[in-house]
């Protein structure tokens, strides 16, 4: 019998090929990577956040209107936003020009889930899994920026709310017991090392409402999506995300019809003191240690690796080969970027 090797849907392999792009300082406004040589000569974080360096997360069913409201905050605000990760957010991360193909990107299909959701390949959880990793990327990405800049960042949806569908999927069985053990096992030792958002908004549109607007959206895989599994996505956020999150961050909760009067939000928001979480704890040296994490996302992503077999994430050894080689055969992919000359490189000799 042929070895196993685990895999979070190809992400092991995929990060090891790009380990170069993933260690990469993100920001836009400074291309060096942080280091413990420029925090030894003076290189601090505190001094550049101000009132408005939050993390702000918008949450809320599908179709609730949270990325509308989101974009207007940001720009009220004057912080960073970030649309919701797709299951491609690695390639864009990375600076693919053009999206790669899934079995590089998951091995996994969000339409497929749509109109399949019990597919017995295991495409369900393998999309459950490889987006809590994406949402995780994003996440740190948003940190790093954060700390790096000193401008806040609003997100749709975070790593900390990506359990409302693990707990839906599970409930309409599209997934496993198995998977829910090992998704938590996963998030237990993964999201222990980021600190939460300092403000979560959350969009209540009912269930019903939710369907009624997926059926309007035009897209073919969104016209089915039982009721159920709608529900079951809002019955977790109000019963479980929100309580929970409410412990370590500001909460503010609005209907579909209050969420489009942003001034009111941002009146909302001015009035919070922000007095809980572990946000208040920290200081120049956990920030030290908090941005040497983020900004390397090869560190990030293998929080998501534990050996265990799970055959729904799991490829074999002739398969990972196959899938390795595969994508370096891919242009620009065979060598470390700046050396393959299929793609253009030049003086590669002298570099």
């Amino acid at each position: 019998m042929s070895s196993i090797v685990l895999s979070v849907s190809g992400l092991n392999y995929y990060l090891s090929t790009v380990g170069k792009y993933a260690g990469v300082h993100t920001s836009s406004v400074r291309s060096l990577r942080y280091g413990w040589l420029a925090y030894a000569l003076g290189e601090r974080t505190t001094p550049r956040l101000k009132q408005n360096s939050k993390i702000i997360t918008l949450d809320g069913n599908l179709s609730s209107g949270k990325g509308a409201l989101a974009q207007k905050l940001a720009d009220k605000l004057g912080m960073l936003y970030m649309p919701e990760p797709d299951t491609f957010y690695l390639d864009k991360m990375t600076g693919e020009k053009e999206p790669l193909p899934v079995d590089f990107n998951g091995m996994c299909s969000l339409e497929k889930f749509y109109t399949d959701p019990k597919a017995a390949d295991g495409n369900s959880y393998r999309l459950q899994m490889w987006m809590y990793t994406m949402r995780l990327l994003q996440y740190a990405d948003a940190l790093e920026h954060l700390l790096t800049t000193g401008q806040g960042v609003i997100l749709e949806r975070s790593p900390f709310s990506d359990t409302v569908f693990l707990e839906a999927m599970f409930k309409e069985g599209y997934i496993r017991k198995e998977c829910v053990q090992h998704y938590n096992e996963i998030k237990g030792i993964s999201i222990c090392e980021f600190l939460p958002p300092h403000l979560v908004i959350y969009v209540d549109l009912p269930a019903e409402d939710v369907q009624k607007k997926l059926k309007q959206s035009g897209k073919s895989y969104l016209q089915n999506v039982p009721l159920t599994y709608l529900k079951s996505i809002e019955d977790s956020y109000k019963k479980s995300f929100l309580p929970k999150i409410s412990e370590t961050s500001e909460v503010l909760a609005y209907d579909a019809t209050q969420a489009q009067d942003v001034e009111r939000v941002v009146e909302d928001i001015d009035y919070l003191k922000f007095e809980k979480g572990p946000w208040l704890e920290q200081d120049d040296v956990t920030y030290h240690h908090m941005r040497m994490l983020v900004e390397d996302k090869q560190k990030v992503a293998t929080l998501t690796h534990i050996p265990k077999f799970l055959p729904e994430i799991t490829i074999g050894a002739h398969d990972y080969d196959e899938k390795y080689y595969a994508y370096k055969s891919l242009p620009g992919k065979k060598y470390a970027p700046g050396y393959n000359a299929d793609v253009g490189d030049k003086y590669i000799w002298l570099k």
